[in-house]
């Protein structure tokens, strides 16, 4: 068969309906049919660019290719690499040549499965294979929290190796990052920094959800010469939903289990000048014991302020040094009187009571208080005092900048028990 062409229009042939059988002439036998039999080897078609076995191509440029005359075009093209991933491409219109439009993914082995037709319209194939260089610099994600059970209020956190600042990089990344949920929730990734990503859903996590975090980067490029590696994936499991809410004007705890209360508590919360923050906070661990100096919050020793106290049932709320504990010296003020210096102080029993009752991630919010607001970012979980909306316009996908105002009037709002 010749395959050396000049495209020609293949007319039909005319089907004879004859009265007495319905018998159907052809122009030929089935031989002379340019599409009846297998591909022929289109390997003098067709070139790549691709480098010869034993070389490795260059994954910052396109895959290309190309017909070697205008005897034969293009008709299709596929690339693959060994992950089952396809590469973008576009074909001209006249099949001349093929172009990837997205980047290779680095130190990756590609197959390339091409479709030509000759003059006759007869189909021609030819594959294949070729591998990139691996990339010097790579990017990974550290994911948290550790592997295990949490509350409802735990953010799957995702710390970068290298920092990432341009937009479409950032895009790349978070399109990477895949956090899915059973039962599944609507959520979104929220940039705290260039190194540092904050996963939540719209609500809380459902009780008794598994959340899984993992990363498609490996061999992704990124920006310039910064292409993914390949990242640990994590697994947690979402408890029961424990609330922990604290009204500083009335001076009472009241803790929620899967929306029913199961104790009121009397506390103390911040006198005036170190007010407890409002807001909602994470429990960040537990701690049986904790010594507590007034200088770790900037409180001069030896002035009326000081103190250094043996602290016990400590649940860390904050990293500056926020904790619900056992307060046995502030006993006769609790469910009465503000007089501790940030922290949540109850009895030592409640306090026992309250740290074996709650776990990381579980919520604990504090309501109509004079002090700030807890911070978004930056000094513990503060990511679900951002509203949905804003939330979003953390992420590189949707854009926009956060708007913090109004959170501290919000916050001084009664509680709902």
């Amino acid at each position: 068969m010749n395959h050396t062409p000049h495209f020609r229009t293949v007319f039909s042939c005319t089907v004879l309906l004859v009265a007495l059988g319905l018998v159907a002439t052809a122009c030929g036998g089935p031989d002379d049919n340019p599409l009846a039999g297998e591909p022929y080897d289109a390997a003098q078609q067709v070139a790549f660019n691709a480098p010869r076995s034993g070389s490795k191509a260059n994954p910052d440029k396109p895959l290309e290719v190309t017909a070697k005359s205008d005897s034969s075009r293009i008709t299709d093209v596929t690339v693959t690499d060994d992950a089952g991933h396809h590469l973008a491409g576009e074909l001209s219109a006249d099949g001349a040549r093929w172009r990837s439009t997205a980047p290779l993914s680095a130190g990756a082995k590609y197959t390339v499965k091409v479709s030509t037709e000759d003059e006759d319209g007869a189909p021609g194939a030819r594959t294949v294979t070729f591998e990139t260089a691996p990339a010097k610099h790579f990017l990974t994600a550290q994911f948290g929290p550790k592997a295990g059970t949490y509350g409802v209020g735990q953010p799957v956190t995702a710390t970068l190796n290298s920092a990432v600042t341009g937009k479409e990089a950032r895009r790349v990344v978070e399109r990477a990052l895949k956090v899915t949920s059973k039962p599944a929730v609507e959520g979104a990734w929220h940039w705290v920094d260039d190194k540092t990503l904050h996963y939540r859903p719209k609500e809380y996590w459902p009780t008794g959800a598994n959340v899984r975090a993992t990363s498609n980067l490996q061999g992704v490029k990124v920006a310039g010469k910064l292409y993914g590696g390949r990242s640990k994936a994590l697994s947690i499991t979402i408890g029961d939903r424990v609330e922990a809410i604290t009204d500083a004007a009335a001076h009472s705890m009241v803790v929620k289990r899967n929306g029913e209360v199961i104790n009121t508590i009397p506390v103390t919360t911040g006198k005036p000048g170190f007010s407890t923050r409002n807001g909602i906070k994470v429990v960040l661990g537990k701690e049986y014991f904790v010594r507590m100096r007034g200088t770790s919050i900037g409180i001069a020793e030896g002035s009326s302020e000081s103190y250094d106290l043996p602290v016990y049932y400590a649940t860390r709320v904050t990293w500056s040094g926020e904790y619900v504990h056992a307060a046995p010296w502030s006993v006769g003020s609790q469910g009465v009187a503000n007089v501790s210096h940030g922290c949540t102080g109850m009895s030592t029993a409640n306090a026992a009571w309250f740290f074996k009752t709650v776990r990381e991630g579980d919520i604990v919010q504090v309501v109509n208080s004079f002090g700030n607001m807890m911070e978004g970012f930056g000094n513990g979980f503060g990511d679900w005092n951002l509203s949905w909306s804003t939330w979003q316009q953390g992420s590189a996908l949707t854009g926009g900048i956060q708007d913090t105002s109004g959170f501290a009037e919000a916050a001084r709002l009664r509680p709902q028990v």
